[in-house]
């Protein structure tokens, strides 16, 4: 970092000077023509702090941010008409694709290398060393045709997915609240694996991770559009609630499926075709993981694949104008919020039947956040989710 000017730090003394006689329009004017030298100033307990201004315009709170391109009312441009009242739903290709549960299908990791022997068939015949014996060599030759036939479906599949969501707009969401290595091989991956567009909120730049998301949005600015915000996340002692950044985002966004995600989640392969499809084919909303509650509500348990209740947020596609009118707003952090959304959604949700090409990295947004804040702002967020499931 630069050494502060002099007449930078004679600024700053002023605005402290300023606001210990609460001159706060004189205060605000010094911030400025601090700023305008390129230093940003932050009050702390024992003064003020001072650092370089970023390349790039930081908002000072989430509700800040201009509203300018986005279209909160109207349908979907490019979906189908959303599933109402009874259906089938399995979230399954009906027309190919594996079968059994999301454990693994014929187009998981692994089974280009040997397509027969991840399928559960017989290998290469020269690779026996058993006598040659015709039925048996043909037989080997019959198990590996429809192996290859299995991955061929499955390759059929994906590009019929590819096709019915040709003209469907995606757009994945993030909240970034620090970890910048996660955030980068977040959003590589997505650049990588997918073509959606990539919306970011960063918050307060927590260990420079909104510096990392600048070099994206510099990089690739046809895919990434960062907005940066003085505000620290409500989790890490801030006042940023995750349902006002879900809905600020969702807003920003134009698109007709909006994806939320979590930064420590992390694609392997294009995870977002197949819940498009899901979604284009009627479902309101497809996702990684699925959930349904016991009988009192008081214990989920992991769903799917086919119709669930609830979709856990780690990755979960939404028709946009849905999610903006069943986003709750008030939740302040995340946990449970994402079930309070599946609730509120008025269709079907689904995961679907493939194994999506996904992993997890640590949550940090879980594990590293004070443990009384994270169990009472849970049940807080919990409490509306069990008048949810009250019947009516």
């Amino acid at each position: 970092m630069s050494e502060v000017p002099h007449h930078v730090i004679e600024l700053a003394e002023q605005r402290v000077k300023a606001r210990a006689e609460r001159d706060y329009a004189l205060a605000d004017e010094l911030r400025a023509r601090i700023e305008h030298e390129g230093w940003l100033v932050k009050d702390a307990p024992d003064g003020y702090t001072l650092s370089e201004k970023p390349p790039y315009t930081i908002w000072p709170t989430v509700r800040s941010i201009p509203i300018t391109g986005a279209t909160d009312a109207g349908p979907p441009r490019h979906l189908n008409p959303r599933a109402v009242g009874p259906t089938s739903g399995t979230g399954r290709d009906t027309t190919g694709g594996g079968e059994g549960s999301a454990g693994g299908t014929a187009g998981g990791a692994g089974a280009q290398q040997d397509p027969a022997a991840e399928l559960g068939f017989s290998g290469d015949p020269q690779s026996s060393g058993a006598p040659e014996d015709d039925m048996l060599h043909a037989q080997r030759i019959w198990d590996a045709s429809l192996a290859a036939n299995r991955l061929d479906d499955a390759g059929v599949n994906q590009q019929r997915q590819r096709a019915e969501i040709a003209d469907v707009t995606v757009s994945v969401g993030l909240i970034a609240d620090g970890r910048p290595d996660d955030v980068r091989a977040c959003v590589e991956a997505l650049l990588e694996h997918t073509d959606a567009a990539v919306l970011a909120l960063d918050l307060g730049n927590r260990d420079g991770v909104g510096d990392v998301l600048h070099e994206f949005a510099t990089r690739r600015p046809e895919r990434v559009t960062v907005w940066h915000v003085a505000e620290l996340p409500h989790w890490f002692w801030g006042s940023a609630g995750w349902g006002a950044c879900r809905t600020t985002l969702l807003r920003l966004d134009t698109s007709d499926v909006h994806v939320l995600m979590e930064t420590s989640t992390i694609l392997t392969g294009d995870a977002l075709t197949p819940l498009t499809a899901a979604i284009q084919r009627g479902a309101v909303a497809a996702g990684w993981k699925g959930a349904d509650p016991d009988a009192d509500g008081h214990t989920w348990y992991e769903a799917g694949p086919g119709r669930v209740r609830a979709l856990m947020g780690y990755l979960m596609a939404v028709r946009r104008a849905e999610a903006l009118a069943a986003m709750p707003q008030e939740a302040r952090y995340y946990r449970n919020a994402d079930l309070e959304l599946s609730l509120g959604l008025d269709g079907e949700l689904v995961v679907p039947q493939e194994t999506l090409p996904v992993h997890g990295l640590r949550h940090h947004g879980y594990h590293d956040v004070d443990e009384d804040y994270r169990e009472r702002e849970s049940r807080r967020t919990y409490d509306r989710v069990l008048r949810l499931l009250r019947p009516s």
